[in-house]
């Protein structure tokens, strides 16, 4: 009895959360540029996966560049899963949007955001800047999308890190939609 009682405890406490990631992919995705009053010619469409890239090897984003001071926008709904100050990023913001993405927001001047805070597309999360290793560049948000979840036809192993880029999203071709 108690090994019956066991498994339909662990089926449910499996079906749960197998629920929830299932879910989480049907919450449709809306998006808009990150930074106020950006338009597709404020970034190189070729920027993402580009290399050599400095220490990083590999550029993983796109550079959106405005002057200093510019509003940068989140660019969908979603959960601000923290800032941080330091490190090649800067200061930057993690929000956790639909479909189990990860928007990115890095070389802030200014962070307004914080930690479990909610926000819709167009909610102001800091400032254009020039931190991290973006001292001394022309300010710009780095931003990027990343998923836990392999997209396995991204997977290119021709180039420099090809494998770990099935986890990186091109932001152009979501932006441009």
């Amino acid at each position: 009895m108690g090994s019956l009682y066991r498994n339909k405890r662990t089926r449910k406490f499996t079906l749960i959360p197998m629920l929830v990631i299932g879910l989480g992919f049907l919450i449709p995705q809306k998006m808009i540029i990150p930074v106020k009053e950006a338009s597709i010619a404020d970034w190189d469409d070729h920027s993402f996966w580009a290399y050599p890239w400095g220490s990083s090897i590999t550029h993983k984003g796109i550079d959106i560049f405005k002057p200093k001071g510019t509003d940068v926008i989140s660019s969908t709904y979603g959960i601000v899963l923290y800032t941080y100050e330091g490190g090649k990023g800067g200061k930057t913001v993690m929000v956790l949007g639909p479909k189990w993405r990860f928007h990115y927001y890095a070389h802030m001047d200014e962070v307004v955001a914080f930690p479990f805070q909610l926000v819709a597309c167009g909610t102001k999360l800091g400032t254009v800047g020039t931190t991290g290793n973006a001292v001394g560049k022309p300010p710009h948000l780095h931003y990027a999308i990343t998923t836990p979840f392999p997209y396995w036809w991204l997977r290119d192993p021709e180039v420099i890190q090809g494998n770990r880029k099935m986890f990186h999203l091109d932001p152009d071709t979501w932006l441009r939609e």
